[in-house]
């Protein structure tokens, strides 16, 4: 098989991409696939990384402001069709599949041009403007949430197939769960609590994570506390005005970024976390109780949309970025690692919305297009 596979922008559009492209290799070798991005976004680290090839064309995404700059976003954008067209041209592949991100419109239409299969992966429950205006264009649209179905017009095939993640629920004996508690310093016997903000962390969610260690809230269970890169000097100074060390809290482990996360969050109790579609997917495959705090300014709010698909469940609890302060989540983590009942149910309930064998579904529905 030969397929391009456009994703560009964030982890959320790309690692699907790359899940995908994997799944394919899996299942013939031979395949050859390459990855058409942007210049900006983390494609030119994750792609290469991955083993695959990256080509990049220029796409923006265009607001109805009239300004010099859009104008000049407008003429970028227009060769970037150009170079899309290019690019399906000389490659010649039997389908391309779009993961989201402003990059699947050229690559998308130029596919169209020369009636080549089209797919495209949703991976949030309210999708964004190019999967809402490309929809009607594709042969095939691919959803990770069912609600999703219902936000998207005009679609020839629509498919709930979930978003395939690395992060999957792993059974761990005592003896191991024992042993990763304790490399960071902590007590296997009580209630853990997990806070990240996404790979680059959440001033937010930072704050209100100080707030409750200045203030020593945290005295019915422990924190893994993942600050992100850009932001753990900014943590560790705020902590040393307080008069307190970074490295020396008692039932609290703070570190820049977890690179063994899915260990650490198979062993935890609760999960604090934005809601971006990843980040859902794997607590809901996880089976974990969470408490989740949408990122705002995105657009449609569609983290909220993904939160609300656990707090629907009674999987989750949501609280808002401007009502976020460090006595507010501290009850709401309290309320859950406290009722032992409580806590089961809601992992429970997590599992819900959790899809099985979604690699599969999706190379069963690309398997549909190429004849």
């Amino acid at each position: 098989m030969r397929a391009i596979i456009a994703a560009a922008g964030t982890a959320g559009h790309i690692n699907p991409g790359l899940a995908i492209a994997n799944k394919i290799k899996k299942e013939e070798p031979n395949s050859k696939i390459i990855f058409v991005g942007t210049t900006r976004g983390l494609e030119n680290d994750l792609v290469p990384r991955s083993g695959y090839e990256l080509k990049t064309i220029e796409a923006y995404g265009l607001s109805k402001k009239l300004s010099i700059e859009n104008f000049k976003k407008i003429i970028k954008t227009n060769r970037g069709f150009t170079e899309a067209k290019n690019i399906v041209e000389d490659f010649k592949p039997d389908i391309v599949i779009g993961t989201g991100g402003y990059i699947c419109g050229a690559t998308i239409m130029a596919a169209s041009k020369y009636k080549i299969p089209t797919l495209l992966h949703e991976s949030n429950a309210f999708p964004g403007k190019a999967i809402k205006f490309l929809a009607p264009k594709v042969d095939t649209v691919l959803v990770s949430f069912e609600d999703a179905k219902d936000r998207i017009k005009g679609a020839k095939n629509i498919v709930y197939t979930g978003t395939p993640v690395k992060i999957v629920k792993h059974n761990y004996s005592i003896e191991m769960k024992k042993k990763i508690i304790e490399d960071l310093s902590l007590d296997i016997l009580k209630p853990t609590a997990l806070v990240f903000g996404g790979s680059q962390g959440a001033k937010k969610i930072n704050e209100a994570i100080i707030e409750i260690i200045a203030n020593k809230m945290n005295k019915e269970y422990q924190i893994i506390w993942a600050t992100g890169p850009r932001q753990f000097d900014i943590v560790k100074e705020e902590l040393e005005n307080r008069r307190i060390n970074i490295n020396n809290i008692k039932g609290i482990k703070i570190i820049p970024y977890i690179y063994n996360m899915e260990e650490i969050m198979n062993c935890v109790d609760v999960i604090v976390a934005r809601s971006g579609a990843m980040t859902v997917t794997e607590i809901s495959n996880l089976g974990k109780p969470s408490i989740l705090i949408p990122l705002p300014n995105v657009s449609h709010d569609h983290q909220l949309y993904n939160a609300k698909e656990l707090e629907n469940v009674g999987a989750a609890k949501i609280i808002l970025n401007d009502d976020l302060k460090g006595q507010v989540l501290n009850k709401e983590i309290r309320d859950i690692v406290e009722n032992k009942t409580k806590m089961a149910e809601m992992g429970n309930n997590a599992l819900k919305i959790s899809v099985n064998n979604v690699e599969d579904k999706i190379y069963k529905e690309i398997l549909k297009l190429v004849k």
